[in-house]
């Protein structure tokens, strides 16, 4: 049942934002196993965990206090094919960092099952246990890093009429912010609680670009808030 028509204002920066909660979905950006458990493609690759981790909590607050109040929860989840005819094209950036990242690799998952580096139906690309989509929610399947492209998310959106997005997930400056840009450019007005996103520390040296992310997006893009702002809003 979608929430009553109620407008509630959220601090947030660059300035707080009044938002209708019956026009209101939450996104969640690829908290699947690659990205946030241990044996998956960030801790093989020797990413630290620890941001993604501590965004989980704060997430699954707002994933229950949006289904609550009877606002929508989609769940964008990044996967590609068995067979990897869906990575894109040999000089495509996104094609690079995926061979760097080792997509279409097998391992052994930690529950023993065979698994794939971001394959489909493996246990890789399985949402992350304590965020699992429960009945009545929303999945939709990216094979790039923004939730809109070349998916059926708009469609979703403006089928539930939504006009403001509260945005969560990872990581910060590659999926989270590219569907945001790609929101904004839609006329989506997008809340990420800062504390629902993270960012690890990458390349040589390892730096993370988080706190940058963060930056360009309550400049540009969209508002920057935090978890316990949205469900003080949430809860007026």
């Amino acid at each position: 049942m979608r929430t009553a028509n109620r407008i509630v204002t959220i601090g947030a920066k660059p300035s707080p934002i009044a938002i209708n909660l019956s026009q209101t979905a939450v996104l969640v950006i690829d908290m699947q196993n690659d990205f946030g458990a241990k044996g998956g493609m960030f801790d093989l690759a020797g990413l630290d965990l620890s941001v993604i981790r501590g965004a989980i909590a704060p997430t699954a607050r707002i994933i229950a206090a949006a289904r609550e109040q009877g606002i929508s929860v989609i769940y964008v989840n990044e996967e590609v094919r068995a067979d990897l005819s869906d990575l894109a094209t040999a000089e495509s950036p996104h094609r690079r960092m995926s061979q760097r990242m080792g997509t279409g690799n097998r391992m052994t998952a930690p529950d023993g099952r065979e698994g794939r580096i971001r394959v489909e139906h493996t246990w890789n690309t399985e949402v992350l246990p304590e965020l699992a989509p429960r009945e009545g929610d929303t999945v939709v399947i990216k094979r790039r890093w923004s939730g809109f492209y070349g998916t059926e998310l708009d469609a979703k959106l403006r089928g539930f009429g939504a006009r403001y997005l509260i945005v969560t997930g990872c990581t910060t400056s590659v999926c989270v912010e590219s569907t945001i840009r790609d929101a904004a450019f839609r006329d989506y007005a997008c809340l990420l609680p800062a504390d629902c996103t993270g960012q690890p520390a990458m390349g040589e040296p390892r730096v993370s670009t988080h706190d940058a992310s963060l930056l360009i997006i309550a400049r540009h893009f969209g508002w920057v808030t935090t978890s316990q702002e949205v469900l003080e809003g949430l809860a007026e």
